[in-house]
Formats: C-alpha cells, sequence, structure tokens
C-alpha cells in the first residue's frame, strides 16, 4: 500500500495525510521477558501492510474499510442510530462528500482501528513489549508482556486504553481496556468497560493474522469478532506522518463534509 494512495483512503471514515501514569506490577517471573525467553517466540517483528489489499487498484478516491465481518449486533437502542448513521455516511461518501471525522481532524486513530492498517504498521518485539508503530499520524501503541491487568478505575481512559499480553504457544494474546469512549471503530458506540482481546499469529512466513473479539455487554448483544490479515513487506520503510492543518488535498465544508480539491481550488 503505497502512502499516494493511503492519503485518500478511510479509516473510521476517511483518513488523510498529513495522563495519568499507570504502573501494573509483574506477577510472572523475570525470566518470561529475557531475551532468551524471547527467541523462542514466534518472530513478528516487521512492517505489515493489511492483506489481502481491500484497495488494490484503486488510486486518488475517497474510499472506506467494510465493517469487518457481519458488523455489531447491538443492543436497542444503539443499533438503529448505529445504522441510520452508517447509511448517512454510506450517501454522503457515495455523493463524493464524505462526513469530516476524527481522522480528517488529525485525531489519532485508537483501539482497534490502529490494527485496521490503512497505513502500514510496523512492529517491534523486544523483551517485556511489543511496540505497535503507525505510519499514519505517528501513532504509538505499547503492548505490556506479562503484566496484570490494572483494575479498570486506575486508567486514564485513552486513545489506545492499557494493553498486556502473553505468549500462548505461537499465538501472542493481548488484552486491552480503558480506551476512552468517544474513540470511534466505525462509529460503533461502546462504553469505558469494553475490552478487547487479540490473537496474533504467524500464518506463514510472512503472512499475520489478528483475530480481534469486542465484549461490551452494555452495548453489544454477543462479542464482535473479527479478523484482519496483514502481509510482510520488507522493503517498505515507514515514513513520518503527521496531518497538516490545511490540507494540499482536501477542502472542508460548512456542512461538516469534505471535499477533494479541484485544479481551480489550488
Amino acid at each position: 500500500m503505497r502512502l499516494t494512495k493511503c492519503a485518500l483512503i478511510a479509516a473510521t471514515a476517511v483518513s488523510f495525510g498529513g495522563c495519568t501514569a499507570v504502573s501494573a506490577q509483574s506477577s510472572q517471573p523475570a525470566t518470561a521477558t529475557t531475551p532468551a525467553a524471547q527467541a523462542q517466540h514466534p518472530n513478528i517483528t516487521g512492517v505489515w501492510e493489511i492483506w489481502p489489499d481491500p484497495f488494490a487498484g484503486d488510486e486518488n478516491t475517497f474510499l472506506e474499510l467494510p465493517v469487518p465481518g457481519d458488523g455489531p449486533k447491538l443492543r436497542e437502542p444503539y443499533a438503529t442510530e448505529w445504522k441510520k448513521l452508517r447509511d448517512e455516511r454510506d450517501a454522503l461518501l457515495r455523493a463524493g462528500t464524505p462526513r469530516v471525522d476524527p481522522s480528517t481532524q488529525c485525531l489519532p486513530e485508537g483501539m482497534p482501528m490502529i490494527m485496521g492498517a490503512i497505513f502500514p504498521l510496523e512492529i517491534l518485539q523486544t523483551p517485556g513489549q511489543v511496540t505497535v508503530l503507525g505510519e499514519f499520524l505517528t501513532q504509538t501503541r505499547r503492548i505490556y508482556l506479562d503484566k496484570e491487568m490494572p483494575a479498570l478505575d486506575s486508567l486514564n481512559p485513552n486513545f489506545y486504553g492499557f494493553s498486556t499480553g502473553h505468549w500462548d504457544g505461537d499465538t501472542l494474546v493481548v488484552k486491552t481496556r480503558g480506551v476512552k469512549e468517544d474513540t470511534e471503530f466505525f462509529e460503533i458506540p461502546h462504553t469505558v468497560n469494553m475490552t478487547i482481546t487479540e490473537r496474533i499469529r504467524l500464518t506463514g512466513p510472512n503472512l499475520l493474522e489478528n483475530e480481534i473479539t469486542i465484549e461490551d455487554p452494555e452495548r453489544l448483544l454477543e462479542p464482535y469478532t473479527f479478523t484482519y490479515g496483514y502481509r510482510r513487506n520488507p522493503d517498505y520503510v515507514i515514513q513520518e506522518y503527521f496531518c497538516e492543518a490545511e490540507d494540499p488535498l482536501l477542502k472542508f465544508n460548512e456542512d461538516g463534509t469534505v471535499e477533494m480539491k479541484s485544479g481551480e481550488d489550488f
């Protein structure tokens, strides 16, 4: 996936381009995160792109990732409200004037949207920690290995929440809590009690899958599970990419929609 294309592709809608400290004490032996122990685990370090590429062949246009899986099974009235919101968004997208969303306002994607990998991700696997670096907005997500999850009321809600992980054979199991309620994932409503569980594993030498389950009984009738796939790209170098206050490609309208600039706008 190349930057010229990604710059015009949606995250939760359309993405373009440009606390309180918490201490968690480990209940596991220190040897669990030594370099020797780390070497026993699958190597997921590298630059990863979403795969199969849902945008292959499409350049310089407004596109969105589809809502993954079969979509969430929401409780009412959230199900009706969410469907109406998605229908309105789809209509605006077809008209070529998608609604402004957090990503177009240069806000971080947060969890679990960052794992949708609209732009490439770089994963760094080090003793005691797995770090996910998103090219879009130069985002950083940290997964602390073999740490206890702090109590929810001790977490400061934020974009990525607090993530702890452990290896279960060849699978990295990650649990995330503390994602703030206004962090959007396809505009699906959630509470601060939402829990995200990921099961990340290699399916080939350069193929990775991430099975994601969202649990939030106050909003969801049942857990929402879907899978993202990635392909390692050893030739791609992650670029610094921050949002610019004035995007050279886009025009923001007073009605809350966004358009591509034409030649006469430059």
